[in-house]
């Protein structure tokens, strides 16, 4: 869990004397820029304030209003928060964002807004050799929240994989869903890795290894074993 400055702190840059517009301290945009969080795409704010797209979300989260204020940047005055109430509402925000986050992800919109990570290899490439650097996407194993983090999957092999950073473990999966994608794939069809499979074939000087060549090795091998048993044994 991470705290966000608030607008009102001094923050200038080294070359300009100039304070930052009030978007640098929006919450949607401060939340995907933290390191970790490079998978998240930033959710429209009308997307996020139409009460239809959050439909069910309430009962996932305790302080669903709280936590839907401060994504949205809404000051609440009509409660004072403890300490640890703020901090709990903090987390909630997280949670509600990675929630709404994997529904935003199926609209046009947000497809389109992960085509454009896609494309810059923001989630990473694959790293099996034959796959020459194809691009991955985020996906989740389970869309319930706390069963598994986000992975990583490649298209041209059809492997998951757990990402290369630790940063990522604790980003929970059911934040992308199982649907996103296929369903990314099917909106943009061109990017789907056309041909086959690559896949090593082994050679030994330079002819290819025939299928049942280890097979018969060990079967080789056995017998030999077992004939200089019967030799020592005599």
């Amino acid at each position: 869990m991470s705290t966000r400055p608030k607008a009102g702190q001094d923050e200038r840059s080294n070359s300009s004397s100039e304070y930052r517009s009030d978007d640098d301290y929006a919450w949607i945009p401060w939340y995907c820029s933290l390191e970790g969080n490079e998978f998240f795409a930033e959710v429209d704010d009308q997307y996020v304030q139409d009460g239809f797209n959050l439909t069910g979300l309430g009962q996932q989260v305790v302080y669903y209003d709280f936590a839907l204020d401060m994504i949205l940047d809404v000051e609440s005055t009509d409660e004072i928060l403890s300490d640890d109430q703020q901090e709990m509402v903090e987390n909630d925000a997280e949670t509600l964002y990675g929630l709404i986050h994997a529904r935003y992800i199926l609209t046009n919109r947000g497809l389109h807004a992960m085509l454009q990570k896609y494309r810059n290899c923001d989630f990473g490439v694959c790293p099996r050799v034959l796959c020459k650097g194809q691009p991955m996407l985020p996906m989740g194993l389970s869309d319930t929240l706390n069963e598994e983090s986000v992975k990583l999957y490649c298209a041209k092999c059809g492997n998951i994989y757990n990402s290369k950073y630790s940063r990522h473990d604790h980003v929970d999966g059911a934040f992308f869903g199982t649907t996103f994608p296929s369903l990314f794939f099917l909106t943009f069809p061109e990017l789907m890795p056309q041909g086959k499979k690559s896949v090593f074939v082994p050679k030994v000087f330079g002819f290819k290894v025939h299928k049942d060549a280890y097979k018969k090795s060990l079967e080789a091998k056995k017998k030999q074993s077992s004939a200089a048993y019967e030799r020592k044994n005599k």
